[in-house]
């Protein structure tokens, strides 16, 4: 049985743990605010809030897409869908804005967009600007435009200027964000199991952000395991390693401090992987043994010698390089009887520089045509050690093998850096697809590989040092 509370009632299911949450939200409780769109987690129509309850017993409230949402992972949490938000008589902060700004017409995506702005106004931080047009980067509206929504935005991050963190939701109660059964929800988890009966086929979903996209309504007729039972959530450092528990979200990364020390341009790489929605769920070893040949995760973390630690039914353990897991396409070295338990990875030290690129046919919320990163050690004005990764230009996310050998001990030079672009090219073997000929991805595995060195060496390199005079 399922137990988790869906805006101020208990629910307890005895159904397919495979449901997705929007189905079970508008077919199972009725409830139709919240709307059926693209059901591949772009549009953020079907957005809800998903509350778990933290160590220190106060609610963490995301935003998520319902659509992609196994009911199995709503397990123990607090759902808030956009009639969970309504306030007796009057409308609530996020909705009057929407109102007094003219932000909807044809309605579908408002409430999508009501949830999102509820969201953040429920973080235990000062919001700003960003925070509330961050907050709503995986709502799309096909009516407006955009401008009205902006300033609905703004009025909310006005409003929330004035917020008390001591006493955050106690606030958002008295200023009209929410309802006042928000107060009961902490104590109301406490008293529920978070773990899931792990019975039947073994089917196992992380954030379900791939799966779900494909499988959907195949998976809503059956039982699936959230893997948050089974391996560890969170990020940690020890030895100058970093260790990321195989359950740890993009947005876990995100908001995570101390990684900035080491990836001061974390958050800049990271917004380019998909919109919040997506971040707040897609976890990092779901991207692995999903396996895509453009997997964002895959190529950042490939480029960063990655280690995964591999964990048996039978309690045992056995390490790979990621650059060894991937077999072909959509093949790996994963049994049946395994999951992927933690990655590691060396930390970088004041001479390793990391860079990561990706073009698409949107700059955001978009699948990468080609993406690259890179992780290169100076010493004495000469690569100590590389490691370069590309994706889209195989069946495999690549590590760059050849490349690598080339530069070590080289000095970085503009011919240098085009002597190992053509074996770059020897490594890699694109297709023509939906997102680009063969000539325009080899095209941008070259340009991407030129916008690492002149990223990460602007002294050295100009924009046009790496092309001939016309």
């Amino acid at each position: 049985m399922i137990q988790f509370i869906l805006n101020e009632k208990l629910i307890r299911y005895n159904g397919n743990s495979g449901i997705t949450l929007l189905k079970f939200i508008r077919d199972v409780e009725n409830l139709k605010g919240t709307k059926a769109g693209c059901k591949e987690g772009d549009c953020g129509a079907c957005t809800v809030l998903s509350g778990s309850l933290t160590d220190d017993g106060h609610v963490e409230y995301q935003s998520i897409t319902s659509c992609l949402t196994p009911l199995a992972n709503v397990q123990g949490k607090h759902i808030v869908t956009v009639e969970g938000q309504n306030l007796e008589g009057e409308l609530n902060v996020a909705q009057q804005a929407i109102k007094d700004n003219f932000a909807t017409q044809c309605g579908f995506c408002t409430p999508g967009f009501i949830v999102s702005l509820t969201g953040v106004a429920l973080r235990d931080k000062k919001i700003d600007y960003d925070d509330v047009i961050n907050s709503i980067s995986g709502n799309i509206c096909r009516c407006t435009g955009y401008k009205s929504i902006e300033k609905a935005a703004l009025d909310v991050e006005k409003t929330l200027e004035h917020k008390d963190l001591n006493n955050n939701i106690d606030w958002l109660i008295d200023n009209n964000f929410i309802p006042a059964y928000f107060r009961e929800i902490p104590e109301r988890l406490k008293k529920m199991k978070t773990d899931i009966n792990k019975t039947g086929e073994k089917i196992y979903v992380g954030g379900g952000t791939d799966i779900y996209v494909r499988y959907a309504d195949d998976l809503s007729e059956k039982n699936v395991l959230p893997v948050r039972d089974l391996v560890p959530k969170g990020i940690s450092f020890e030895n100058n390693r970093c260790i990321i528990g195989a359950n740890t979200t993009v947005t876990d990364l995100v908001n995570n401090g101390k990684l900035y020390n080491y990836f001061p341009e974390l958050f800049k790489y990271l917004k380019l992987v998909s919109s919040e929605q997506i971040r707040n769920m897609g976890t990092i070893a779901g991207n692995f043994v999903n396996a895509s040949p453009i997997g964002d995760m895959s190529i950042f973390f490939l480029a960063l010698n990655s280690k995964l630690l591999i964990k048996k039914d039978d309690n045992s353990y056995r390490k790979i390089f990621l650059k060894d897991f991937f077999i072909d396409y959509k093949k790996f070295d994963l049994g049946k009887d395994e999951l992927i338990y933690q990655i590691e990875f060396d930390l970088p030290d004041k001479n390793t520089y990391f860079n990561f690129e990706k073009v698409s046919k949107r700059t955001h919320l978009d699948i990468a045509s080609v993406n690259t990163a890179i992780n290169i050690k100076m010493e004495n004005n000469k690569v100590k050690d590389i490691h370069i990764s590309i994706g889209g230009v195989l069946a495999i996310p690549k590590y760059l093998g050849k490349t690598r050998d080339f530069l070590i001990d080289k000095t970085i030079s503009t011919d240098t850096i085009k002597k190992a672009v053509v074996i770059l090219q020897s490594e890699i073997s694109p297709i023509n697809d939906i997102r680009g000929t063969i000539e325009y991805k080899r095209l941008l595995a070259r340009q991407l590989f030129y916008a690492h060195f002149m990223e990460i060496f602007p002294m050295i390199f100009e924009e046009n040092s790496f092309f001939a005079k016309v």
